[in-house]
């Protein structure tokens, strides 16, 4: 048995709900799909998960939502139409509409709405049954899936019918309200059923043909990666790596369960192997990647005061105001703490302002314009001098580097550099080491 999630390029429109259901009736062993709400068609297009955002905003604004929502609407009516199924959305719209317009819809529940009706549309289509996410994906108050009643309520659901079509990205709290993954969250609803069914494969269908070892709008004729463990998929995602939601593979720990990347328009292409024991012990450098975007703030603490003590209120403060910090660079007096710019958000000033009331803090130096680029491979523990010779490709190409880390496990190496050397930096690796 395999699970299969198509995501929003997939779906999103009635062409591409065709070459779904040719993809699954190729294979009699795919009989659970998890579905994204309709993406682009286009460059110019909307998503629709935007869209619904965008309604939420006008009803939050009592602004008429009618002329947004109505976009939403012909969406799905024009998949409807065109693959002619019997499916009465009309009276669903009518009755969402009469809920939004009294205001006594959640974000999240509107939101949800995108993968629901696709689901609806695509159980149909396949002569599937529906099953709705808030009745087997739950979740504590915390915002963490209860994976132990998930599991249960998945293997109950399928036991009562084995050709299943479930709406991705959200569940329900405790109290029966909708919670939402984080955007791209419809890659861990597939995982959790995967891992709950142990199933054979997780197949995961999207617009590309798997993972490549560069970014291909930096990197031109980058080549595939063929396979790629779950560790380095976890550090490639995190670091940009946009094709796998990053918490993709924490429910599938500690299993054996494959998962596959494989694109939709090309069926045909054999995409990327995901697993806990890759094949491949002589690739050297999985994958390159990298983010721009990020500022460095550095603390300079009095000399008699105790570093540790320092750092951790200071960190009190970020954990605080709920700002990720992703390095802590330090020296004898000093230490940096890395973040990205844009979840600083309207954040900054109650940061420093906090902090400045932290007596053993003498001054806080804000360092901007840094990008992060990721060197990633599960090969290089084995290679002594991998390090040297990355950081020699800088100095070579004059490169400053600002910050260097790496993992105990050796996994992967980040290096700091100017957000005006991220693509050339790319490519400089991209042609030493892939």
């Amino acid at each position: 048995m395999k699970v299969c999630k198509f995501g929003g390029s997939s779906l999103s429109c009635s062409l591409q709900f065709e070459k779904v259901k040719n993809i699954i009736q190729k294979d009699n062993q795919r009989n659970v799909v998890i579905v994204s709400a309709p993406g682009k068609r286009s460059s110019d297009d909307n998503k629709i998960t935007d869209l619904l955002y965008l309604t939420y905003f006008h009803i939050k604004y009592k602004v008429d939502f009618a002329r947004v929502f109505d976009l939403v609407k012909e969406r799905y009516l024009e998949i409807r139409d065109n693959l002619h199924l019997n499916v009465d959305l009309e009276s669903e719209f009518a009755s969402l509409e009469e809920r939004m317009r009294s205001n006594k819809i959640s974000e999240e529940e509107l939101v949800s709405r995108g993968e629901y009706f696709n689901a609806k549309l695509m159980a149909a289509y396949l002569g599937y049954a529906f099953v709705d996410a808030k009745d087997v994906i739950f979740f504590n108050f915390d915002g963490r899936v209860n994976v132990e009643k998930t599991e249960s309520s998945i293997k109950a659901i399928y036991a009562l019918n084995n050709k299943i079509v479930i709406p991705g990205f959200y569940g329900c709290y405790p109290d029966g309200s909708i919670s939402l993954f984080s955007r791209g969250g419809s890659d861990v609803t597939a995982s959790y059923f995967a891992k709950a069914l142990d199933v054979t494969m997780y197949e995961n269908w999207t617009d590309v043909s798997g993972f490549f070892k560069a970014d291909p709008k930096i990197v031109k004729n980058a080549q595939p990666i063929k396979e790629v463990s779950y560790d380095e998929l976890r550090e490639l995602s995190y670091m940009g790596a946009s094709v796998l939601h990053e918490e993709t593979i924490i429910p599938l720990l500690g299993s054996d369960i494959p998962l596959m990347v494989l694109n939709t328009n090309h069926p045909e292409e054999s995409g990327t192997m995901i697993s806990s024991e890759c094949q491949d012990k002589d690739t050297l450098i999985t994958g390159i990647t990298g983010k721009k975007g990020f500022i460095s703030l550095t603390f300079v603490k009095s000399r008699t005061s105790d570093k540790l003590k320092v750092m951790l209120q200071v960190l009190k403060v970020f954990d605080h105001l709920q700002i990720s910090v992703e390095h802590i660079p330090s020296s004898i007096d000093s230490f940096s703490v890395i973040i990205e710019k844009d979840k600083m958000e309207h954040k900054y000033f109650d940061l420093i302002a906090e902090i400045k009331k932290i007596d053993d803090v003498l001054s806080v130096k804000e360092y901007d314009d840094i990008a992060l680029i990721a060197v990633v491979g599960r090969n290089m523990v084995t290679k002594p001098g991998i390090s040297g010779k990355i950081l020699s490709v800088f100095g070579q190409e004059k490169v400053n580097i600002k910050l260097i880390d790496q993992s105990r496990e050796e996994i992967n190496i980040i290096v700091g550099i100017g957000n005006d050397d991220f693509e050339r930096s790319i490519n400089m690796l991209y042609q030493q080491f892939c």
